[in-house]
């Protein structure tokens, strides 16, 4: 379970050592790859800027990403994720503190799997990333490998 790359798009540095040491705690031993923005996440997904010539057939497991990014916004993210072919399945989780019923709209209709808001309380915050790691990595059926 630990060869799989999870995506995590995130620009504060708390919560991503949070969202970390869940997963560890929950034995999700799956490498955590770091993005500080939407164009970062972009450029991985797609192979551009500093990822020219990654292999792109090594997608990540799973995308979690925040709403409020600097450069490209986590709704663009999901948004150029589902229009892209070679993407267009990757599951796209949104973790975000935002409670606006219409970022959860916008988050849904631009092709995201699940909006999960951030506990404000960092054990609160823990528990639902455990949750969240669990599910994506354990319960949930990934779709099918594109053949060719």
């Amino acid at each position: 379970m630990g060869d799989k790359v999870i995506l995590l798009v995130e620009d504060n540095p708390v919560d991503v050592s949070i969202t970390q040491r869940a997963f560890k705690k929950a034995n999700i031993l799956n490498r955590v790859v770091v993005m500080q923005d939407g164009v970062e996440a972009l450029d991985y997904s797609f192979g551009g800027g500093v990822y020219a010539g990654r292999e792109l057939d090594d997608q990540p497991i799973l995308i979690l990403l925040d709403l409020k990014l600097p450069r490209v916004d986590g709704l663009e993210v999901p948004r150029r994720i589902r229009a892209d072919e070679r993407t267009k399945l990757l599951p796209a989780v949104i973790l975000t503190s935002s409670r606006e019923e219409a970022d959860v709209v916008a988050g849904y209709s631009l092709g995201a799997n699940s909006y999960v808001r951030k506990p404000v309380n960092s054990e609160e915050f823990a528990e639902a990333v455990r949750q969240l790691g669990l599910y994506w990595m354990i319960l949930n059926e990934d779709p099918p490998v594109r053949g060719g």
